[in-house]
């Protein structure tokens, strides 16, 4: 298996050349040459497996036997995991009418990420001990990536880790959960701004080749095309938990719904049905839509500004995933990614050619939902089932709810089953609870953040973050 960049300016990589990436070099996302296809006794064999042999399989797939023998690699994963506090690792709630609720936040910090950055994490080890190698990890958080990453890595002798998160934007917990980590390796940045925002740093950085190369610069993010390959397991594994039979011909249809901000869940559920997973797919988002009106009227444009809303690890402008989904869509043409993405950069508007925007509307249904939207789903799911959502959760669960088939107790019976993606535990989002007139139930380990020491460097607003970081990353390396 070998990796392309959907903008064609780069010779193909491996899967450890595509892992050791942030961007491509010319500015692209790393994909696969080719997707493999899986045939229908294939999807019977694997509808039998856990989570965690899912996604040895998968994995198998996309990383060569050469680079990763085979029992080595099911090592890896079996130690990402060991961590989890679900025996299952993840968990498929079935509640009332039809609302079906993947939980992938028994991990570490609670967050789906925890799932793709513990096997990521896993996977450098391998090779920076191979090559005796060290790397320099660059990420920008809006929540959840943060803190995952770091617990990737975290004392890793051959690993810094520079994240930058937005001072105020994230939730308390979230925060700490970053900030309260003391190692060597761990250097976070709290910056007055917004996601987006905290992006252009890291993106500047990344396009100094001489400095990315000096000091072997890489990125956690979903940029990340290891983050999407572990991720493919989750739309699977919610196939097979909710689809009813897999003896008829053609196989069922199964609808997942993927509270979205990035996109890499949602591109990860694209591969999927690529791959010959029979699933219908709904992005949902919060009042930050520049995904709801790419797939409703093909417009990637950007709206004045980013909005704080209650699913803070969505407020995202430039899902820069997207461009994954477009080369995808437009059959691997690198040269129309170039062009278009080119054209974005420069005027953050973009209308997509009438017939990719047709094929991304066939393929993704969307949804938007607004923070009173939000905080009814998480109140009715309470009432109905005693049961806490996260705000993320609950946009996928309005989306549920606001279907014909979600009012009744009887009609879900007769319809597509449905499996909503619950991407962080409500236990990290205490207000939005409080909002909503619900009570949180904070694990002790959430509640311990709060007496912990901190530690972060504040990015103030007028003062140079590129700089910044790269007087820190120098002088982290001379440390060494």
């Amino acid at each position: 298996m070998e990796y392309v960049s959907t903008r064609g300016g780069t010779g193909v990589v491996d899967f450890e050349g595509a892992l050791f990436s942030g961007y491509a070099p010319d500015g692209g996302l790393f994909m696969p040459q080719r997707i493999p296809s899986l045939d229908g006794d294939t999807l019977q064999r694997w509808s039998r497996l856990s989570y965690r042999e899912l996604v040895k399989e998968l994995c198998a797939l996309f990383i060569a036997a050469e680079l990763v023998p085979r029992r080595t690699l099911n090592d890896l994963i079996d130690r990402a995991f060991s961590r989890f506090r679900h025996k299952d690792v993840v968990h498929l709630s079935r509640l009332k009418d039809g609302l079906n609720v993947l939980e992938l936040w028994h991990g570490v910090t609670y967050a789906f990420k925890d799932l793709s950055l513990s096997c990521t994490g896993q996977f450098l080890q391998y090779f920076l001990e191979k090559k005796q190698k060290h790397v320099t990890v660059l990420v920008g958080t809006s929540g959840d990536t943060g803190s995952s990453a770091i617990e990737s890595v975290r004392g890793q002798r051959n690993v810094d880790i520079f994240v930058l998160l937005p001072k105020g934007l994230c939730t308390q917990i979230q925060e700490l959960q970053m900030t309260t980590v003391i190692e060597d390796n761990v250097h976070i940045f709290a910056a007055h701004g917004n996601s987006d925002e905290i992006d252009e740093p890291i993106k500047e950085l990344f396009a100094d080749v001489d400095f990315t190369r000096k000091y072997n610069l890489m990125s956690l993010n979903s940029v990340n095309w290891s983050r999407i390959m572990v991720q493919i397991a989750h739309h699977f594994y919610a196939y097979f938990q909710c689809a009813p039979s897999l003896d008829t011909t053609p196989l069922p249809v199964v609808e997942i719904v993927v509270p979205t901000g990035g996109g890499g869940n949602i591109t990860a559920g694209c591969i999927a049905q690529k791959m010959g997973l029979p699933i219908r797919l709904v992005a949902v988002v919060n009042s930050n839509d520049i995904i709801h009106r790419t797939i409703q009227h093909g417009d990637f444009s950007l709206s004045e500004s980013v909005k704080a809303t209650l699913a803070s690890a969505m407020d995202i402008q430039e899902p820069y995933n997207v461009e994954r989904i477009l080369w995808l869509l437009s059959g691997s043409d690198s040269r129309l990614m170039k062009t278009l993405m080119e054209q974005f950069s420069i005027s953050k508007k973009l209308k997509l050619p009438e017939d990719l925007h047709r094929k991304l509307s066939e393929t993704l249904r969307s949804c938007s939902a607004s923070d009173d939207d939000i905080m009814r789903a998480m109140q009715r799911c309470w009432e109905e089932n005693r049961y806490l959502l996260c705000p993320h959760s609950a946009v996928a669960a309005h989306y549920h709810y606001s279907q014909p088939d979600g009012f009744s107790c009887f009609s879900f019976l007769f319809s597509t089953p449905r499996c909503c993606l619950a991407p962080a535990s409500a236990a990290k989002f205490q207000d939005a609870l409080l909002r909503a007139g619900l009570v949180p139930q904070l694990p002790p380990e959430i509640t311990a953040l709060t007496t912990m020491e901190t530690r972060s460097v504040p990015l103030e607003q007028g003062q140079d973050w590129a700089q910044a970081l790269r007087e820190r990353i120098e002088a982290t390396a001379q440390r060494r």
